[in-house]
């Protein structure tokens, strides 16, 4: 164990939360970073057209990538379990199982991806003036794929062994890169040609290759994974990583098909509408950071724990999880409600687009509060292992709410992009509903690995 990984099944929890969340809380920031950065050069310099060129490709991205992101959960659950119960061996080949999984799958899926990117741009409605920037940033994103996925699960691995700050200085490494390298791809400085939208994805490919490398390097040097002669593949492993894994890929499949239908629908309504959700939800992003993190967290704690066989500290990791993220949810709720201009004006000074941007923060703000405690709720699923009952609140507060209830208020009332923001704004009531009566069953505790690998393997 190194001196950064953190024994997570004794402590104080609320304090194991705090710490190990900020790191993971500034790591998604910086990650965010890589794209505002890239959005701030393209609409201040580019123009609207650009920008939404820029973003209207992530939920392609985000549909290609929904296994792999399974996959790295899967990775922190079990590093997680079998680390908090002293189970070395089994957090070794989990690792190197992980990583030949991901190396498959940053391939596959790259290869998936570039051929046919431009007919998903035309599946979801993007406008035809978008279609060549967004088609040239895409071939060059989706073309190093492998960099994020090794970098994803560098991360995931760290964070089953509660290190969250090795990860953070290796993307904040990566993300200066990228600050750095975009002016100079975008706009062509001395020998590099200017390259516009396409320059700005290969500022972030090089700077994820970096972060990849890196995390590469300290695996092998802390000796987390052995020596290559070592990567063989265990099919128990492989198992019960994709056990875990895919219901929560599908999961991410089934959110980002739903993000893709209800993109759809925005994008029909125009230029602005579509550079207005563009930039709101790079503000949103950030506003879901201190979420997203508090949930990896709750994740890895909770998981260390059941693995350990402490379930007490687990339902009390929930509980101080839940007092956290509704703390901070109302103040974010409170900073995009009252001036939902300020922030837009970041990205772009088109009238039409802030009031439009203004309106969806507005409506949105305060549904982070049970988005929140959703997530930690899952969070703690996770951290079981059990990604079933996760898979199937997405696809109710999903499926059965969001996109149903976007189309019927934006086309049957006739509220337009109003009604669709409504919708996005309702959705999480119904997630947080179904999650908290599932997991006052308890039927998540029989999710738990480490009992049989230990016989097994142990």
């Amino acid at each position: 164990m190194t001196k950064k990984q953190t024994d997570f099944t004794v402590g104080s929890i609320p304090k194991h939360l705090l710490a190990f969340s900020w790191p993971m809380f500034l790591g998604n920031l910086l990650q965010t970073l890589y794209n505002t950065v890239d959005s701030i050069w393209v609409g201040r310099f580019l123009g609207p057209d650009a920008l939404g060129a820029v973003s209207v490709g992530f939920p392609i991205i985000f549909a290609l990538v929904s296994l792999v992101m399974g996959i790295s959960m899967a990775t922190t659950v079990m590093v997680s379990q079998f680390f908090g119960a002293k189970q070395d061996k089994l957090v070794q080949k989990t690792i190197q199982n992980s990583l030949l999984l991901l190396c498959a799958g940053g391939v596959i899926f790259s290869f998936i991806g570039v051929i046919f990117h431009r007919q998903l741009l035309q599946m979801i409605n993007t406008p035809q003036e978008l279609v060549a920037d967004a088609s040239a940033y895409l071939t060059i994103f989706l073309s190093g794929l492998i960099f994020m996925f090794l970098y994803n699960i560098f991360g995931a691995i760290m964070r089953g062994l509660g290190d969250s700050q090795t990860p953070l200085v290796y993307l904040a490494y990566a993300t200066f890169l990228n600050i750095i390298l975009d002016p100079i791809m975008i706009f062509g400085i001395g020998p590099v040609p200017k390259m516009g939208v396409a320059g700005a994805a290969l500022a972030t490919v090089i700077s994820q290759a970096l972060s990849a490398v890196l995390g590469l390097r300290y695996m092998f040097k802390n000796d987390l994974i052995g020596s290559w002669k070592g990567f063989q593949p265990d099919w128990e492993i492989i198992g019960k990583t994709f056990k875990i894994g895919l219901p929560a890929g599908i999961q991410q499949s089934v959110v980002s098909m739903g993000h893709i239908v209800v993109n759809s629908l925005i994008n029909s309504f125009g230029r602005v509408v579509v550079a207005a959700f563009a930039a709101a939800a790079k503000l949103e992003g950030f506003a879901f950071m201190p979420i997203m993190s508090l949930s990896l967290a709750a994740s890895a704690v909770a998981g260390q724990n059941l693995g350990a066989d402490k379930p007490q500290r687990a339902h009390k990791t929930l509980y101080w999880s839940v007092v956290i993220v509704v703390a901070i949810s109302l103040l974010v709720g409170f900073f995009l409600f009252l001036s939902p201009k300020l922030w837009l004006s970041v990205f772009t000074d088109d009238p039409n687009v802030l009031a439009e941007g203004s309106m969806y923060l507005r409506i949105l703000a305060f549904s982070y509060i049970p988005f929140g405690v959703m997530f930690m709720i899952n969070g703690l699923l996770r951290g079981a292992g059990d990604t079933l009952a996760t898979m199937i609140t997405s696809i109710f507060s999903l499926w059965l709410v969001r996109v149903p209830l976007a189309y019927y208020l934006a086309r049957t009332v006739g509220l337009g992009s109003r009604g669709v923001w409504i919708a996005m704004a309702t959705s999480p009531l119904s997630g947080l509903a179904f999650s908290y009566l599932y997991y006052r069953t308890g039927r998540w505790q029989r999710a738990v690995l480490t009992g049989k690998l230990q016989e097994d393997q142990g």
